[in-house]
């Protein structure tokens, strides 16, 4: 597949900050600390504007341009990865999307800037996929509204400036109660109370919501809200597994590099056809689950479609943890270590499968889809198509 000369242009820039710094400064974020000095070189790039429409100031590209950038990213760091996914994941395009013009011309300015660290707030102590069974409500009062409740394992929530808290409306149960309210830093009632440092080595944590006040314009989505906002989650499920494959990629790379180095029996390792095996198997893993992700990214208008995104999220997911699995072998008793890249690499790969939607759930999703409409007549044909 041949990019365009502007997509090629921002993937070889990305790629040359990413290999030439971001790269060589990962280590030192697997403490927990935030990346910003690689969040403000990648704003310079017009990166953390991905999402952000051209009259906020930012680049207004769609999924595929933004899969294509956290993928070079992801090669180089993990954490990086995350960090930019807030900026150009679900949230900025639930904002861009849906918001009143008073936020949009308030957040996404700074979003491009990196001045404006946003988080989404979905995962709940007792209800994680289960959005229908969430309890954070919204009540609309004749002052405004009043947001209460917990979520947890929040990415970016101590950087945050702002919010973007999936919530029941008026208590309303079940699907139909489900929409969106955005809440800002600094608003009395909102607490950052648990942390939580994953083996990726990013910090998730939780968030409490106590008689929180907030204008009728942060209600920014409620009619058809479920629906909406799983529209816009599919998103998450495309850029999710972009991050997968450059993880994948990066360790293929490392272990193409390992091979050509390191000799045993007086010859590199890469000249032992059991060795040459494990990187056809790796590129061939890599190539066929890019084909899937791309063709969900290419797809998207503006929102990918649930199965395509489903299909390609649990794909990448899993490959990437077979091929930096196979990578931390290759390289041996080094790859256990955290002086090679294959470590960190393997460690953010295992989040893959668990955030946006696990594996599990996908899976059950792609099946049902596949009872409802698929077609007797055109088949598979047929159905890949809808």
């Amino acid at each position: 597949m041949k990019l365009t000369q502007e997509q090629r242009q921002i993937v070889d820039a990305v790629r040359d900050l990413t290999q030439g710094e971001i790269k060589a400064r990962a280590q030192g974020y697997m403490d927990g600390t935030f990346p910003w000095e690689n969040m403000r070189q990648l704003a310079a790039l017009g990166v953390l504007g991905m999402a952000v429409p051209e009259e906020y100031g930012g680049l207004g590209l769609p999924v595929f341009d933004t899969a294509l950038v956290l993928e070079e990213i992801a090669k180089g760091c993990y954490v990086t990865a995350m960090a930019v996914l807030g900026e150009v994941g679900v949230q900025t395009r639930i904002i861009s999307t849906y918001a009143p013009e008073a936020i949009k011309r308030r957040l996404l300015p700074e979003v491009c800037t990196g001045d404006c660290i946003l988080a989404v707030c979905m995962t709940e102590p007792d209800a994680g996929t289960d959005v229908a069974n969430y309890r954070t409500n919204v009540q609309k009062t004749a002052n405004g509204l009043v947001l209460n409740g917990v979520k947890t394992l929040i990415s970016r929530a101590e950087e945050a400036r702002a919010f973007v808290v999936f919530s029941r409306i008026n208590g309303m149960p079940g699907q139909k109660g489900i929409g969106c309210v955005l809440i800002e830093k600094g608003t009395p009632g909102l607490q950052i109370t648990g942390k939580y440092h994953t083996m990726g080595g990013e910090y998730l944590a939780e968030v409490r919501f106590e008689n929180c006040e907030l204008p009728d314009e942060n209600l920014i989505i409620q009619d058809d809200g479920f629906k909406r906002l799983l529209n816009a989650f599919n998103t998450q499920r495309c850029l999710n597994p972009s991050i997968s494959l450059g993880l994948a990629e990066g360790s293929f790379e490392e272990s193409v590099r390992y091979m050509r180095n390191r000799s045993a029996f007086g010859h590199p390792i890469g000249e032992f056809q059991g060795m040459r095996w494990k990187l056809a198997e790796m590129y061939r893993d890599i190539e066929a689950s890019r084909a899937v992700l791309y063709e969900a990214c290419r797809a998207a208008n503006p929102f990918p479609d649930a199965t395509q995104a489903a299909v390609a999220k649990v794909t990448c997911n899993e490959m990437a943890l077979r091929v930096t699995s196979e990578a931390v072998q290759i390289h041996g008793g080094y790859g256990f270590t955290d002086e090679y890249p294959v470590s960190r690499l393997f460690r953010g790969a295992r989040y893959g499968t668990l955030g946006g939607g696990t594996s599990e759930t996908l899976r059950d999703l792609i099946g049902k889809r596949l009872m409802r409409d698929f077609d007797d007549h055109d088949g598979i044909l047929g159905f890949s198509r809808l």
